[in-house]
């Protein structure tokens, strides 16, 4: 959540950082905080009188007015007019902040200074690239769907049967890959410092809206209609809601924490896109990192946070690239995002498989996490981040299209071969 004070008192500035998105106007907003002020001062003049009025009828009785009197019964018909106007004003100024939030609610982070400018995807700059010296070469590479069906490690028919199109199951070695993927994942970010969590699966409507994924994304998450509760989007949302409404001691920070969930995400809007494979499902396996952080290093702990995914795809030796978003491409709750791509020889390009973000204060405002330091009154917003380390489905694909044979089988990568107890598929 931006800050409203900052709107307030820096308002071209917000106006045009928040511009740099696109069309965003921040001046009702603006018409609604001047609105919400006017009463709150109106209101507070009216309290004010209220309790010298309450003083002046027990000073008048204390000193030997006629309870029933003309004198102390015209300050209790004053004090009568101002309570009536004080139960008109604050239903009208709750409604107002009630405005004022939701408007909130449905702006985006700040991009950060350092974040390029553009339009969409298409302006998105690439930052490096990692292994072209393991990209397959050769004109018969199939994709991973083909591969997985001849190996009968996923099916996607059965998975329809059982709840709809966009599923799959993950069958023999298949489930194996996956946990192993997943362990070997977990294993890597713990090994560096990361704390392991296992969170609920199912998220409340205040964990959605402090991680950023509410009101805005609604049309995107699975929800229980009997509860207020979803099916969470990733592993992300749980983990931000870890300390929500919680002052962390200064000495406490940074906190690293991993998560491996389930996801699921309806993916309105992208039907027709990948509709084949393991690239696009209604519910998939992500491991998750995440940190809470001091303003002052969070620049640091995020591109600490892209190596870490980074060193996950470079001991599986899978090529990848690393672009950074322009502001048209940027998440909500971002202000600065670095994309990493694998390479799918199927397809002759690279592919998402984790977005490592800097949030900033965005998450914290939304989730009321701040920290404290010792002997010092006052509390700041930590600053969080989050990146994918990495997406499980899509690391399967990658392994199975970058590792295939010429027979038909795929090799096991190295660093894999301990968990699955094999070397090929």
């Amino acid at each position: 959540m931006l800050d409203l004070k900052q709107i307030r008192q820096q308002f071209d500035a917000t106006q045009a950082a928040l511009g740099r998105r696109g069309a965003y106007d921040l001046q009702p907003l603006r018409q609604l905080d001047q609105q919400q002020r006017e009463l709150e001062g109106q209101r507070s003049q009216l309290q004010a009188r209220s309790n010298e009025i309450g003083k002046a009828v027990g000073q008048r009785i204390r000193t030997g007015a006629d309870p029933n009197g003309p004198e102390v019964q015209a300050l209790r018909d004053e004090g009568n007019q101002v309570k009536a106007q004080l139960a008109e004003l604050e239903p009208r100024e709750k409604d107002l902040k009630g405005d004022i939030e939701t408007l909130l609610l449905g702006l985006p982070n700040l991009p950060s200074a350092t974040t390029p400018d553009g339009q969409d995807e298409s302006e998105n700059v690439e930052v490096r690239r990692w292994g072209d010296e393991y990209i397959p070469q050769g004109d018969a590479l199939k994709p991973h769907w083909e591969i997985g069906e001849a190996l009968e490690i996923f099916n996607f028919e059965r998975a329809t049967k059982i709840a709809q199109s966009r599923f799959v199951a993950l069958m023999g070695v298949g489930a194996a890959l996956e946990r192993a993927l997943f362990t070997f994942m977990l294993d890597r970010h713990t090994q560096h410092g990361y704390t392991e969590v296992m969170p609920p699966y199912l998220v409340n409507t205040a964990s959605l809206t402090g991680s950023g994924q509410l009101p805005k994304f609604s049309e995107e998450s699975f929800k229980c209609d009997r509860d207020d509760l979803w099916l969470s989007p990733t592993a992300e949302v749980p983990v931000t809601n870890l300390h929500r409404d919680e002052i962390l001691p200064a000495e406490a920070l940074p906190l690293h924490y991993c998560a491996y969930t389930p996801c699921f995400r309806r993916e309105a809007g992208s039907y027709g896109r990948d509709t084949r494979g393991l690239i696009r499902l209604h519910q998939f396996n992500k491991v998750e990192m995440y940190k809470f952080v001091r303003p002052e290093t969070s620049e640091a702990e995020h591109q600490a946070l892209v190596a870490d995914a980074e060193a996950i795809l470079q001991a599986l030796k899978l090529p990848y690239r690393v672009i950074e978003l322009c502001t048209g491409d940027l998440g909500f709750s971002a202000n600065k995002t670095y994309d990493l791509e694998v390479w799918l020889p199927s397809s002759g390009t690279y592919r998402e498989i984790s977005s490592c973000s800097n949030c900033g204060d965005f998450q914290a405002r939304r989730a009321n996490i701040r920290f404290k330091e010792a002997g010092q009154k006052g509390t700041q917003y930590v600053h969080t981040l989050n990146g994918s380390g990495l997406a499980v489905g899509r690391t399967m694909a990658a392994v199975l299209e970058n590792y295939q044979q010429p027979d038909g089988t795929v090799k096991v990568p190295d660093v894999l071969q301990p968990y699955l107890k094999r070397e090929w598929l």
